[in-house]
This record gives structure tokens, C-alpha cells and sequence, in this order.
């Protein structure tokens, strides 16, 4: 018997920003099915798991993702519980069936990161696992059957994944239920549909409010497309796209559909954090939840009564729209730098009741973003033009070990003016205003540009978020930024 702290160390696969990620070499079936036993016994103790219980699984379309379903659904099977197997499906559609159920939920996802990893996202049966149950589910003591597993931890024992119960449908109805079937009516959308889980449900929704949906670059191997450090691929194909028909938007998610990306009509995408802005002003959000890195025009537009800045992660944003809640903050809403859009409190409007969703959602911000922009002749760049010029852009060091990058911070960190000045950018942006240590390392100089230094919760990778007053000086930065910490390699 070992505790799950001990079965992280061992196995390399730790908890992230969202989850238990590592790669697929290191997550075994044994590793998978270890995880899984101790989220359960983690939710026995706290009330919320019995013998009977119905927990629910879906996964994303990455070639790893069935192998480990089995493993989790392994598990369940030897504690008792009973699996609900809700097939290959987004994120959000897994938990939107789950937390109306009321019952816990687990993602085999590794989201943005490349196919040689992995990862299995835990959910409470009414919201997402935070940060203060993956502390206490790692001292959770766990044993499993020897005869269930080889040598090299492949599961040995039978098992077979129940008949895939449906949860599209009722996504798809999510949202024409609120925003009707005329919402998306005289558009013409692009739907990149890449590898993503959610690629042929965004088709049906799109369709089911009135819009033209037209599949675009399909393949059946898995590309790691990455909403808040977008590939130049995935830059160039928009525009090529965009250069050879009229669409009036193109829309994509991530590998497991939970954050959006939305380009224009002339195919450049939009950044996450504005995609947040635009979303929560549409749903007249009075409290907004958002990690530090996101852009500062939030404030500047001035329609959120509360913001509140946290770490970067979905359970943090959880974490601070609960808090908006009890103090009777409505409507309270989050977004992170990704585009993933979480509700907290249901809305209602004109009679239609959007339910609440307190998880990272794809579809619900590029919705709201299509429908505000019919007031602005569907151009979103005349919609975005509303919004406090403030430009922000991101970029990684792949490939760089977590530890160094904690290293090189701790320097900077120690003494800030001093390393600033070493890596260029006091000479860039003028003397060095104030430091933010919510997550990373944030820096604002005196010419109220910001470049933010973080370790990735995810993947070996340091990243690099920039702001500017706009996008051409954004864009100088961010080399600028990129160059400067491509000396920490060594």
C-alpha cells in the first residue's frame, strides 16, 4: 500500500494546472487505476462516493485515451462504483450531463500538450476538483490487485467499456435552448476541426442556432493545437482560409474542447482574454474571475462591479467565483488567458435560462461573441475595437525543465531591477514599476507594459505572457521577451 503522493514521485505524473498529467509512457494502467482508486476513496471520505455509485467518464481523441478509459474504469469496478461511459465528447459536455446528474466525473485528457501525454481530470459531482482536494487526495493510501497487472503495470485483468451514453444531444440543447435557433442565422463559419473531441458536436450546435457550418482541416491524427500559444500552422491556415472563401468567423477548441479560439474574417485569431471580456459584458456579468495573466482591459471597461486576479488554473477561477457567490455578487463569471469560459450562476434573460456551469467551457464565449457582433454589421473587429486598447500575447520555451525555470525565477525574483536590466528589459520598457508574484513572476514598467514569466502547470515549459497598448508593440515585446529568456536554457 502507497499513498498517492508516493505513486506521483515514483511514476513522474503529478498534479498540473488541471489534473494529473504526465506522459503516456509514465501512466501506466497500474499508474492510471491507482489515481482513480485514490480520487474515489478521496470523495468515500468527504461523503460523496458509496458502493453503487454512478461516476462518469469520457475521453478525448488522443491515441492513449482509450487505454487509460479501461484503466479508470478498472477502478470504479474495484471500488465498487458503476461507470457511466460517455464516450469521446468535450470536456464541458462530460461535465454539463455529470454535475446535472449529481454525480463525480473524471476527463481522460491532455488537453493542448502534445500525444506523448496524457492526463485525467477528477470532478466533484457538482463542480471541479480544486487545488485543496488535490493535496488532500495524495495522502490517500492505495492498494490494487497484483494479479490485475504484468510487470510493466498493463492491465491484465477484463474489462469492457459500457455502451456510450449520449451527452451531445443535451449540450447541443444548452444553447439553443438560451440563445434560439435564429442566433447564428446569415452567418457562414469556418469550423476547424483538427483533432479536437468536440469537433463535430460544434458543427451541431452552430447548425442548431441557424448557422452555416463548414468543416475545414479534419485529421485523424492528433495535432496539439494550443489556444493561448497559437501555432504559426495554425495562424497561416486561418488566413488561408479566410483569403479563399468569406466566412464570416472561423471557429476551433483545444484537444478536449474546453477552451475556445475564434478568428476573424480575415482569419486572425482572437485572443482568449478578449473572447472573456466580450462573453462576460454579453452576459452582463457583475463579478468576473480571471487569472492574473489576462488582459487589464477587463478593468478598463468597467462593467464588472468585482474583479478578482488569481492563480492560473480553472480551480483557482472556481475557487474565486464561489467566493463572488457567497458575498451575493450575481451574475459571477471567470474566463482564463485560454479562452475557457466558466459560469458560476445561472442567467436568465427575455424569458431564456442558460443553467449555470462552473467549468471551462469552449462554446459559451464564441457564442456570445457571434451574437454581440450582429450590432456591428457581424465584424468582429468593429466589436473588438470597443474594448480598452490593450493587446496581449503569449509565447513557451518548450522543452524546459520545470525545476530550471524555477531556478532562473528565484534569481530574477531576488533582485528584480538588477536581472530585469541583465535580460533587456528595463532598456525596453523603462524602469521597473511592480512585481506581482500571484503566479510567477509579473512585471509592470513604467511604460505600463507587462512581461509575465511562469512556469507551465502542464508540460516542461516556461511561459512568457506580454502587454501593450497595442498589438505591433505586443508583438515587439513578446520577441523581445522570448530572446532575452532563450539564454535560461543553459
Amino acid at each position: 500500500m502507497a499513498k498517492i503522493k508516493d505513486w506521483m514521485t515514483e511514476s513522474g505524473v503529478a498534479f498540473g494546472t488541471s489534473g494529473a498529467r504526465g506522459l503516456v509512457t509514465a501512466m501506466t494502467d497500474k499508474v492510471c487505476c491507482a489515481y482513480t482508486v485514490g480520487f474515489l476513496r478521496y470523495l468515500q471520505k468527504i461523503g460523496e462516493f458509496k458502493t453503487g455509485q454512478l461516476v462518469a467518464i469520457a475521453g478525448d481523441l488522443r491515441p492513449s485515451s482509450p487505454r487509460i478509459l479501461k484503466a479508470c474504469a478498472a477502478a470504479i469496478d474495484l471500488m465498487g462504483g458503476r461507470t457511466i461511459f460517455c464516450g469521446y465528447v468535450p470536456t464541458p459536455a462530460l461535465c454539463n450531463f455529470a454535475f446535472s446528474e449529481g454525480m463525480p466525473s473524471l476527463m481522460v485528457t491532455g488537453s493542448h500538450i502534445p500525444a506523448d501525454r496524457n492526463g485525467i481530470k477528477f470532478n466533484h459531482a457538482r463542480g471541479e476538483f480544486l487545488k485543496s482536494d488535490e493535496i488532500a487526495m495524495r495522502e490517500e493510501d492505495v492498494s490494487l490487485p497484483a494479479e490485475w497487472f504484468d510487470d510493466e503495470g498493463h492491465l491484465i485483468h477484463p474489462i469492457t467499456l459500457p455502451n456510450v451514453t449520449n451527452v451531445s444531444t443535451a449540450f447541443v440543447e444548452r444553447y439553443r435552448n438560451f440563445f434560439g435557433k435564429e442566433a447564428l442565422r446569415g452567418l457562414k463559419l469556418g469550423i476547424y476541426q483538427h483533432s479536437a473531441v468536440g469537433r463535430d458536436v460544434l458543427i451541431d450546435i452552430v447548425e442548431a442556432l441557424g448557422g452555416e457550418a463548414i468543416p475545414l482541416g479534419r485529421s485523424e491524427t492528433f495535432v496539439p493545437v494550443d489556444t493561448e500559444a497559437v501555432r504559426k500552422e495554425d495562424s497561416d491556415l486561418a488566413q488561408q482560409w479566410a483569403k479563399s472563401e468569406h466566412y464570416d468567423a472561423i471557429l476551433t477548441t483545444d484537444g478536449d474542447s474546453d477552451r475556445p479560439l475564434l478568428a476573424d474574417n480575415q482569419g486572425v485569431w482572437l485572443r482568449g482574454d478578449v473572447l472573456g471580456i466580450l462573453a462576460a459584458q454579453f452576459l452582463q456579468a457583475k463579478s468576473v474571475a480571471t487569472p492574473v495573466s489576462s488582459n487589464t482591459a477587463l478593468e478598463k471597461a468597467g462593467f464588472a462591479n468585482v474583479v478578482r486576479r488569481t492563480k492560473i488554473g480553472s480551480p483557482y477561477v472556481v475557487a474565486a467565483m464561489t467566493e463572488a457567490l457567497a458575498d451575493g455578487t450575481e451574475p459571477s463569471v471567470g474566463y482564463e488567458a485560454n479562452g475557457g469560459f466558466l459560469l458560476a450562476s445561472a442567467i436568465s434573460r427575455d424569458g431564456k435560462h442558460l443553467p449555470a456551469l462552473p467549468t471551462r467551457d469552449s462554446v459559451l464565449p464564441m457564442l456570445c461573441t457571434l451574437v454581440a457582433a450582429r450590432d456591428y454589421g457581424k465584424d468582429l473587429r468593429k466589436l473588438i475595437k470597443t474594448l480598452p486598447p490593450r493587446f496581449t500575447l503569449s509565447d513557451r520555451l518548450a522543452e524546459m525543465p520545470t525545476i530550471q525555470s524555477k531556478t532562473k525565477l528565484e534569481v530574477l525574483r531576488k533582485s528584480p531591477h538588477t536581472e530585469a536590466e541583465k535580460l533587456g528589459f528595463i532598456q525596453a520598457c523603462g524602469a521597473l514599476q511592480a512585481i506581482d508574484e500571484t503566479d510567477g513572476l509579473r512585471m509592470t514598467f513604467a511604460s505600463n507594459e507587462v512581461l509575465h514569466l511562469r512556469p507551465s502547470g502542464n508540460a516542461p515549459e516556461l511561459r512568457l505572457y506580454v502587454e501593450a497598448a497595442n498589438k505591433p508593440r505586443a508583438q515587439e515585446l513578446l520577441k523581445i521577451g522570448m530572446k532575452s529568456i532563450e539564454s535560461w536554457r543553459s
